[in-house]
């Protein structure tokens, strides 16, 4: 039932001019981006040349994409999560939900992978960028796993987040708002958090901490490390998130 949830969200997004016009606007904007960087990486490979262990094109390139599309996403995943409950609640057919034989975790569920499902195909057109460079070139594949691999959990935490502000209210657009104020407090409040805590000596309680940055959990995968402690904090992350958002259907279901 989860699949069926999600292959209905699916075909709603596409259906949706919203998604269509995000969709646009990060291809344009990478594309630009690649170019430029591309252009920038030809003036200066005559001085990478003499250089003993120059960066190569995967991170002078390619990486910087991936960086872009964090910070898109920051902007974007609110904007497409917005209608996920809010509208279903607004237009009163999240009742219909509730009378279905299904349970409020296959609800959250099945609009999360739907969702996440569409963030990742825009990370794998955008992965189609790097990969032209093998027309011309060679792609270290380590990094550039790597660089996807971060993106896409980013991408589901951010789609967690901003899932649970759908769940908090009626209005699309406040859910919005609610969901770009949330990532924004975690970006600020977890790094300042960690460093408070680390300057007092407390290191196991700043790490922890580490948990409400995902962007500062992406930085690892942009330097081509796997670092198993961050891949936890941030499915650590999706996963509270989620059960936020199951327990408020649980409720609004018993308020009926």
């Amino acid at each position: 039932m989860i699949f069926t949830i999600a292959g209905k969200e699916l075909k709603a997004l596409f259906a949706s001019p919203l998604a269509w016009v995000v969709l646009t606007f990060v291809q344009v904007t990478l594309a630009f981006g690649y170019l430029k960087r591309i252009d920038d990486f030809m003036q200066i490979q005559p001085q990478l040349v003499q250089m003993p262990n120059p960066p190569g094109v995967t991170e002078l390139v390619a990486a910087p994409i991936y960086a872009t599309t964090a910070i898109i996403f920051l902007f974007a995943i609110p904007l497409l999560a917005m209608r996920l409950i809010a509208e279903e609640r607004r237009n009163q057919t999240l009742v219909l939900l509730f009378s279905a034989p299904i349970s409020m975790t296959e609800i959250a569920l099945g609009k999360f992978v739907g969702l996440v499902s569409f963030l990742w195909l825009l990370i794998a057109l955008a992965t189609l960028m790097p990969l032209s460079l093998l027309l011309g070139g060679r792609l270290d594949f380590g990094l550039l796993a790597s660089l996807v691999a971060g993106v896409a959990l980013l991408a589901a935490c951010f789609a967690a987040v901003a899932l649970f502000a759908s769940a908090l209210t009626a209005q699309p657009f406040v859910a919005s708002i609610i969901a770009f104020g949330l990532l924004l407090g975690m970006l600020l409040a977890g790094e300042t958090a960690a460093d408070g805590l680390r300057g007092r000596g407390l290191t196991v309680p700043a790490e922890l901490a580490q948990i409400l940055s995902p962007l500062k959990n992406f930085e690892s995968f942009a330097k081509g490390v796997l670092d198993s402690y961050t891949i936890i904090c941030m499915l650590l992350l999706i996963a509270v998130f989620l059960i936020l958002t199951i327990r408020r259907l649980d409720a609004a279901r018993l308020r009926g």
